[in-house]
């Protein structure tokens, strides 16, 4: 029986067929680069203060109500209090005028207890000032991101298993509709309670459809076509999408209309489905190979090229024992530290990824420009994790990148606050080298397991990272005990994952196992500082649970 690729070599790397469903697919994870940092702009903070009924008070008194505060050195008027408003209005009927006859000091304050009032310099509107976000209700902000990611966490974890369980096709346009559905749904918000359980129910689809794209073109492109599709094809429509957020937000500043925008587009991706085809690994996987040889036969059309009698010959149904689940996973000891070491790495790479993300939008002092620089800096890093995935080994590149990450953030602690463009210089150095280690990752963990856990594995490790997703907004916030300590809580993360990807098998040149049996025999896990002959380990000891 031969291998896939083998059995499809006739096709061609990058006939009509295969360029049909690079751009397609690539197209459909458009939506996940503005759906994952959307919420930069809708939950950002806009200028407020404490909201004056329509009392009769005199010009000095209505500027003299809100208290002056000095934070970071600066005079800003008090977001969350104002002198009492009875005591205001007798001095100012009295005809007192505040600084002269009256200390300002010396007033009673109180709450904002009237609301707020919210600049438009920057937003026409936020959730924040949509549902008064502010002040003792702050903490709803960092909360609302984490349920966000608590849904893209779990719908990494199952949309894996039911692709894996009915294919890659149906969960990549069913996650593709609930993304869809849900963003459109919470633009009718009416609190901020159904604003987020909205907003978790669209995290269920908002990853797991870019994992289901990236897999299924994995699998169906071949050769350096699926190097360059997995690495920069899958990312660089990410960034696209990320790119696209702050132009939308900047034309259209309300989050209703954003999110708006961000949705109804959404609905010329449903049509694809009868363009983009199942993955025919995966038919073969589960013994449906008729169908998987009338996609191939479609495929040869498109390409005009004569397709064989028998394209897969010697593929049978498998056996009812190799349904396989997230269980195998962890079966067996060697699979079983593959898989928790790719968890840490991925754990530590969307950790720093999207740490670095919302901590960009500190960046400049317009936010637009914030997150536009955030993500243009993806581009030439997604093209050198393709060229990266391309010339070199998966396993010592990563480990480079996630060194590279952490002395650039190691080094920001020693920058005089003077020279802000150097701290900002190098934290987009970190930003890129990240963003290089994101890109492979993904690429890596989908070369390393065969095809009945192909999405499986991916979805776990996701998973994994997701957690890293949910820390990421507290993390940010750290630097309010110390301005450098998300820095160092990042960069010491890489340290830890760039010794973890040492053990990680090497996929360098390699096909993607079809088998379980042909991920045992592997390079098994030792560090390539370690030299001598290595003894082959017996498949029997590899296919134990101990």
């Amino acid at each position: 029986m031969r291998d896939y690729p083998e059995s499809v070599a006739f096709l061609g790397q990058w006939g009509r067929f295969q360029q049909v469903v690079f751009f397609l697919l690539c197209a459909t994870i458009v939506p996940n680069g503005f759906g994952a940092f959307n919420l930069v702009f809708l939950t950002d903070v806009p200028r407020h203060h404490c909201a004056l009924p329509d009392v009769n008070l005199t010009e000095d008194w209505r500027d003299s109500i809100i208290p002056v505060q000095v934070v970071n050195g600066n005079q800003q008027l008090s977001r969350c209090s104002r002198f009492r408003l009875d005591v205001v209005r007798n001095l100012s009927a009295q005809g007192l005028v505040p600084g002269r006859d009256v200390n300002l000091t010396d007033l009673e304050q109180e709450g904002c207890v009237d609301g707020w009032s919210y600049s438009r310099d920057v937003y026409q509107s936020t959730i924040v000032s949509e549902f008064d976000l502010v002040c003792s209700e702050q903490w709803k902000l960092t909360f609302t991101s984490t349920v966000f990611f608590v849904g893209v966490l779990l719908g990494s974890f199952f949309s894996g298993q039911l692709s894996d369980r009915f294919g890659r096709k149906p969960v990549l346009f069913a996650t593709m509709a609930v993304q869809m559905l849900f963003t459109f749904i919470q633009v009718f918000s009416t609190s901020w309670v159904m604003f987020t359980v909205l907003l978790f129910i669209n995290g269920l689809g908002q990853i797991s459809n870019f994992v289901a794209a990236l897999v299924l073109g994995t699998e169906i492109l071949t050769g350096h076509v699926r190097v360059l599709y997995s690495s920069m094809g899958a990312c660089l429509s990410f960034t696209l999408g990320y790119m696209m957020l702050p132009i939308f937000a900047f034309l259209l500043r309300d989050w209703t209309s954003l999110l708006l925008a961000l949705s109804l587009p959404c609905l010329a991706f449903l049509p694809l489905w009868w363009f983009i085809p199942e993955s025919p690994r995966w038919l073969l996987s589960q013994g449906r190979v008729e169908e998987a040889e009338r996609i191939v036969r479609t495929a040869a059309k498109w390409n005009k090229v004569q397709a064989p009698l028998v394209i897969f010959e010697g593929h049978t149904k498998p056996d009812s024992k190799e349904n396989y689940s997230a269980f195998d996973l962890v079966r067996t000891r060697s699979i079983r530290i593959t898989t928790l070491l790719l968890c840490l790495v991925t754990f530590s790479t969307c950790t720093g990824y999207y740490g670095l993300s919302f901590n960009t939008s500190q960046l400049h002092a317009d936010p637009y420009m914030s997150c536009f620089i955030s993500a243009a800096v993806e581009v030439p890093a997604y093209i050198s994790g393709w060229l990266v995935l391309r010339y070199f080994p998966r396993r010592p590149s990563i480990c480079c990148s996630f060194l590279l990450e952490a002395v650039s953030l190691f080094l920001i602690q020693l920058v005089p606050q003077t020279l802000t463009n150097l701290s900002i210089a190098l934290e987009m150095l970190a930003k890129y080298f990240i963003t290089v280690t994101f890109s492979m990752m993904f690429a890596y963990i989908a070369e390393l397991y065969p095809t009945l856990l192909r999405n499986t594995a991916v979805g776990i490790c996701s998973t994994a990272g997701r957690l890293g997703n949910c820390i990421a907004p507290y993390l940010v916030t750290l630097n309010t005990y110390l301005l450098h300590l998300p820095y160092i809580v990042i960069g010491s993360l890489g340290i830890v994952a760039a010794f973890a990807a040492l053990f990680i098998p090497e996929t360098f040149g390699r096909p993607l196992p079809e088998t379980m049996q042909q991920m045992h025999q592997r390079e098994r896990m030792k560090c390539p500082c370690v030299t001598g002959k290595q003894t082959p380990i017996p498949v029997e000891l590899l296919d134990s649970p101990l």
